[in-house]
């Protein structure tokens, strides 16, 4: 399978990878060894039920089960959305790379065992803060935050924080992605690829800059 540096040869027909993902991958791992800031944000865009669209910065987690990966709190608005309408989308960006990623698909939660993996992973400040803040919901004061945060730390003084219920993965599972590489003149390389099912052939299209 060719990887990303296929796409930068000087033939003057570049063939794509095969399968997009292991790009997107590599990629990540190229700004990541880079010291490029936060490799790992990536916008997330979701709408409600009556499509009213929201987009925020979430952090990529890594691919799961053929999945996108990432964590939050299940009473966000984000997760209001997805459980309204199961479906998102997604970019990441490296313009010192002049690289984009877009992904779209279907978006189930993941597994209790998948979301604690990740979570006792974490440093134990962020554990207490899932647990502490009551994302996206009104907070009367930084003060009450603090109190919230400190009440957590007494809760579970001298021992593992678990994972609260309310707070998880999600995976976003592709059925189009669209690679995209910067080259002069704005006449850029797009690779769009689609498929019927996640068990399924991407087929792939070369689309115009």
């Amino acid at each position: 399978m060719p990887d990303s540096e296929d796409f930068h040869s000087d033939a003057a027909e570049r063939a794509p990878a095969a399968e997009p993902l292991s790009v997107l991958n590599t990629w990540f791992e190229e700004a990541s060894r880079a010291g490029y800031p936060t490799p790992d944000a990536m916008t997330l865009a979701t709408a409600s039920a009556q499509g009213e669209p929201s987009a925020r910065i979430v952090l990529f987690k890594g691919i799961v089960r053929g999945g996108i990966f990432f964590v939050t709190n299940y009473r966000s608005r984000k997760a209001s959305d997805l459980e309204e309408n199961p479906r998102a989308a997604l970019v990441m960006h490296y313009p010192q790379l002049e690289r984009q990623v877009r992904v779209e698909g279907r978006v189930e939660r993941a597994t209790d065992a998948e979301s604690d993996a990740y979570f006792n992973g974490r440093p134990r400040g962020s554990q207490v803060g899932a647990w502490a803040s009551p994302q996206s919901q009104p907070i009367a004061s930084r003060r009450r935050l603090d109190a919230l945060t400190e009440e957590v730390e007494a809760r579970f003084d001298g021992q593992p924080v678990s994972r609260p219920a309310f707070w998880g993965g999600y995976l976003v599972f592709p059925s189009r992605v669209e690679l995209w590489l910067g080259r002069p003149d704005r006449l850029h390389d797009r690779f769009l690829y689609e498929r019927d099912g996640d068990s399924q052939p991407w087929h792939i299209t070369r689309l115009a800059p």
